[in-house]
């Protein structure tokens, strides 16, 4: 049984996965499950009766990764600034912004099991992450320097969304960053590659041991 408390939550977090580096961010630590179907099956009734989502915190995907991987890269696009990181997952994007320079950064995802991932994940780093469980979508974005997304085109009309409410943010002047290993929904036009990467992933979450994955930029 998953307790409803962040307490709770934490507990369980810490029971269900270890300590490591993912495989593209080595100088990083986050709480992650070694296999998906041991902790899918855990949290699948009690997530069922509470309405949540499952438990996309507890991996690295190969989106969020490669985004990861270009913001330590290239920490002069957050350093000092103020970073909304979209749909955050376990943190691992806004942790690598805090961990560039980033002079604050806010992880917004709807399943509140994120804020209790986040905030070990972020003490692992020796960082502090803000944490907000709004659906930032209905409403224009935040005031930011740079809006994050990792692996936010699974679904049709969740990308064309999301692509829209990063759309309203470049208009306000932010910077946007989306990393991204070739959804299916993903836009084929109207944005621009910064970088490519083979990023090591496992045949449980993905179709291939590694995927090639981009990092774009709305111009």
């Amino acid at each position: 049984m998953i307790e409803a408390s962040l307490a709770g939550r934490r507990a369980f977090i810490l029971e269900n996965t270890r300590l490591q580096a993912p495989p593209h961010t080595p100088e990083l630590q986050l709480h992650l499950a070694d296999e998906i179907t041991p902790i899918w099956t855990l949290t699948e009734e009690a997530l069922a009766e509470i309405g949540l989502p499952p438990p996309f915190w507890a991996f690295a995907w190969a989106g969020g990764q490669a985004l990861a991987r270009y913001v330590l890269d290239h920490p002069e696009v957050v350093a000092g600034k103020r970073v909304i990181d979209f749909a955050s997952g376990s943190g691992l994007v806004a942790i690598a912004a805090m961990k560039a320079g980033a002079a604050s950064v806010l992880a917004a995802d709807i399943d509140v099991f994120c804020e209790a991932a986040i905030g070990l994940n972020a003490a692992a780093n020796g960082v502090e992450v803000a944490f907000t469980e709004v659906d930032l979508l209905e409403a224009p974005p935040p005031p930011a320097d740079v809006l994050l997304a990792g692996d936010i085109c699974y679904e049709r009309p969740m990308a064309e969304a999301v692509m829209a409410w990063l759309g309203l943010g470049r208009a306000a002047g932010a910077t946007v960053l989306v990393g991204d290993p070739g959804r299916t929904y993903f836009p084929k036009e109207g944005l621009v590659k910064l970088a490519e990467y083979q990023v090591p992933t496992t045949r449980e979450l993905e179709d291939m041991a590694v995927k090639r994955t981009s990092v774009w930029t709305l111009p």
